[in-house]
């Protein structure tokens, strides 16, 4: 177990306390502190996270028993402000640990720590090509091959991913971007109630499998097949104008606006903090684009923090 700031502790046959904390420590000179817990595919950029976090200021611990993630918030209770905010790597590398996951959440939950689990996602493509090019196999893979490892992943952490509060796709992401978004989503000081990232995408390069909602404009006519202008994008006026001169597009967009409005409050109440939206249409290019950039602003005015994404804009 690699850390910053290394504590020895017995692993096997140890006696590992995960009780609640004392209400002294949870007294103004003992502030719980926030925590991440960064988890996903094996190759999918964990490691990338964690030391984005360390350079935003985070402890940052890898390969953790998750039932030492209590006792390690505990100590950093006890601190005087120290360790004020803990990002923890917990994978299938102590997968004899990781049924463990669910009892230390839940008592994470009954001391009031603010938590957060970030999951890294990639296509099995991008996973395959980055462990063939380390020469190194998949840690669950065994005998078989590196697919069987990261499909035998994949049902492991199913649930977790299910649970996280950030889900990040990294199949098309290199190190830099990955930080980039990472630096987004934790680099300010204070936490938005919500954060939200909208994203265009083209149909026909496939769904984007970080996307909590999935909006389909392709009923509205397409402007590829205007001559003047399809060799622009949806942020062109003349695109944008076009998309919402058509019939039912202006009140497509308002049903949305509406529906994510009550989607944010939900959110909100949960305590779920990133949401990621994907606007589709064939090619990403025209009206997905211009969806989404009217789809931002209202989140904007609703006081939703938003990002802006096309993904698939310029493929063509």
């Amino acid at each position: 177990m690699n850390t910053h700031g290394t504590q020895e502790t017995e692993r096997d046959g140890a006696q590992v306390s995960t009780g609640t904390m004392r209400e002294s420590d949870q007294g103004e000179s003992a502030a719980i502190p926030e925590l991440v817990i960064i988890s996903g595919m094996s190759g999918a950029g964990r490691s990338t996270a964690a030391k984005c976090l360390e350079d935003l200021g985070w402890f940052v611990v890898d390969n953790i028993p998750p039932e030492l993630i209590p006792p390690m918030v505990e100590l950093g209770a006890r601190s005087q402000g120290n360790v004020a905010r803990i990002a923890v790597v917990v994978d299938v590398r102590g997968r004899r640990f990781f049924d463990n996951l669910k009892a230390s959440l839940a008592t994470l939950d009954a001391q009031n720590v603010k938590r957060r689990i970030v999951f890294l996602e990639s296509s099995d493509e991008a996973l395959v090509r980055r462990f063939e090019s380390v020469r190194r196999p998949h840690p669950l893979q065994g005998d078989g091959r590196i697919v069987d490892g990261i499909a035998a992943e994949r049902d492991l952490l199913r649930e977790l991913r299910g649970d996280a509060d950030l889900v990040i796709d990294t199949s098309s992401l290199n190190v830099h971007e990955l930080r980039a978004k990472m630096d987004a989503q934790f680099a300010g000081e204070e936490v938005p109630e919500l954060r939200a990232t909208v994203m265009s995408f083209g149909f026909k390069y496939g769904l984007p499998v970080d996307a909590d909602m999935v909006i389909d404009c392709r009923f509205i006519p397409n402007p590829h097949w205007v001559p003047e202008l399809r060799p622009f994008t949806g942020l062109n006026e003349e695109v944008s104008d076009y998309v919402f001169n058509q019939p039912g597009s202006k009140e497509f967009l308002d049903g949305y606006a509406e529906l994510l409005r009550l989607v944010a409050e939900g959110y909100r109440r949960e305590g779920k903090r990133y949401v990621t939206i994907a606007v589709g249409c064939t090619g990403g290019k025209h009206r997905s684009v211009a969806m989404s950039e009217k789809l931002a602003r209202r989140l904007v005015s609703e006081g939703v923090e938003t990002v802006i994404v096309h993904r698939d804009m310029g493929r063509e």
